[in-house]
Formats: structure tokens, C-alpha cells, sequence
């Protein structure tokens, strides 16, 4: 009988080894650069030709790795320009994020006004989600997004106090950029991807009186976990959503 067999019963075979494609062992290199600010927002990266020598692979995995991550959208490819990587300020990436679409007329983007920013110590659930320690410094922001005057959505931001520092409702009010663009460009963090979870609520009586709508009034409540590269989680989220002249659109596919 094998040795690391049970009594009575046959050894159970070693799993077998896996192996990745040696163009998402090429995408995760090139990931790692991005991470560690190799390339920065915006900037362009090598040439695949000069990506294959480094690497030392052929020119068609790097152009299969480069594919994938412009189909995540941490590059973006300009037709006789070359491979850049993406920012939060392109305007095919305005929108990214925000899923919120009128019923009527065109997307535009919401003016936002910062109710309060804050620091403190991170809650245990908050902690748990953004891989901190209970007690680790947070920035809370709160703030109200308004489409042509009536406000749509209430937000309310957990952040890594360590990573960002120096953010204060001042800063936030005096940036007119998108608040990831602002991320992005004021603190080097990039918002890569990110998981929501949805569900129907009551307004309590702060959200009415910050939509101005009657406390009960529906909302759509959407809690988001986003990410940055790695898969290191810097954002939690909780919107909570009018929707009586929108709707919350995604694509699945």
C-alpha cells in the first residue's frame, strides 16, 4: 500500500501541476510594471517588438498579452501612435464607473458637492474589506452627485488613510476633475476594476433629506469593493441611488 494511503482505501493521486499561457505570464510582467509605475498614466509603453526582446517571447504574445489588458482597459491602444496606459481623464473612460443613465437625453456627468471629508479609525468591517487593521486610519467622504440641479445620488467613500494623505473636503471642492481622475493624478492610486453588490431600500430620513425626497422614497442601493492593481482593494463604497429619471445600466457579456 502507498505510504500516504488510508487505511483501507488507495492513495489519492498528487494534483497535477498548472501552468499559465505564456502570454498571461507576459500580461502579469507587464501588469507589474504599471504597478510599480514603470509606465505612468498616459504614458506610452514600449513597442511590442522592443516588449518581445525584453521578454523574450514572440512579438504575437505580447500583442495577445497587450490585447487583454486594453480589454480591461489598464491600456489603451491609439492607431499609429502606439500602446498607452490608461487614465481616468479619456473620455471613453468618463463613464466607466458610473452606471447611472438618464431615461431620456444623453449621459453627462454629475456635479458633485462634498458634504464632509474626515478621518478616523476604520471600523472592523471596513477594515476587513480594505485589508486593514481594525483601528487603521480611514478618510470618509461623503458628498451628493446632482444632475442639472436635482440631486441623484448620495455617496459615502471609505479610503486608506496611508494612502491618502492629505485629502480634505478643501481639496476635493477646489478639484474639478472626475474624483478617480483626481485619485489618479493627486495620489498615484488608479481604480482598476471593481464589485457591486445591488438592492432596493428605504430612504431614512438623512437620505431624504440629502435627495430631497420623502423619507421611504425607493432608492437602489449599490455597495462597491474597488481595486487597484493586484487586486489590493483602496475603495469602499455605498451609493445610494434616485432612480426616477435614471436607471442603472451594465453590459453583460
Amino acid at each position: 500500500m502507498h505510504p500516504e494511503a488510508p487505511p483501507g482505501g488507495t492513495a489519492t493521486p498528487p494534483a497535477a501541476p498548472t501552468f499559465s499561457p505564456l502570454y498571461q505570464q507576459i500580461k502579469a510582467l507587464i501588469t507589474q510594471g504599471l504597478e510599480a509605475g514603470e509606465w505612468r498614466p498616459g504614458e506610452m509603453i514600449p513597442s511590442e517588438n522592443e516588449l518581445a526582446a525584453r521578454y523574450k517571447v514572440s512579438q504575437g504574445t505580447v500583442r495577445k498579452a497587450i490585447d487583454e489588458l486594453a480589454a480591461e482597459h489598464l491600456l489603451v491602444r491609439r492607431q499609429g501612435k502606439g500602446t498607452f496606459v490608461a487614465t481616468h481623464t479619456e473620455p471613453r473612460a468618463q463613464f466607466r464607473f458610473l452606471r447611472l443613465m438618464p431615461d431620456e437625453g444623453e449621459q453627462a456627468y454629475p456635479e458633485s458637492q462634498i458634504v464632509d471629508c474626515r478621518r478616523m479609525r476604520a471600523p472592523a468591517e471596513i477594515a476587513r474589506n480594505l485589508d486593514l487593521k481594525p483601528g487603521d486610519p480611514v478618510v470618509v467622504v461623503r458628498r451628493v452627485l446632482a444632475f442639472a440641479g436635482r440631486p441623484c445620488v448620495l455617496d459615502e467613500l471609505w479610503l486608506p488613510g496611508a494612502l491618502f494623505r492629505g485629502l480634505t473636503a478643501e481639496r476635493l471642492t477646489e478639484s474639478r476633475a472626475p474624483l478617480y481622475s483626481m485619485f489618479e493624478s493627486e495620489f498615484g492610486i488608479k481604480m482598476v476594476r471593481a464589485e457591486e453588490k445591488i438592492r432596493a431600500v428605504a430612504a431614512d430620513a438623512e437620505a431624504a433629506r440629502m435627495l430631497r425626497v420623502a423619507p421611504g422614497t425607493p432608492l437602489l442601493s449599490v455597495d462597491r469593493l474597488t481595486y487597484t492593481y493586484a487586486d489590493r482593494p483602496v475603495e469602499v463604497r455605498r451609493g445610494l441611488y434616485l432612480t426616477t429619471a435614471h436607471h442603472y445600466r451594465n453590459a453583460v457579456s
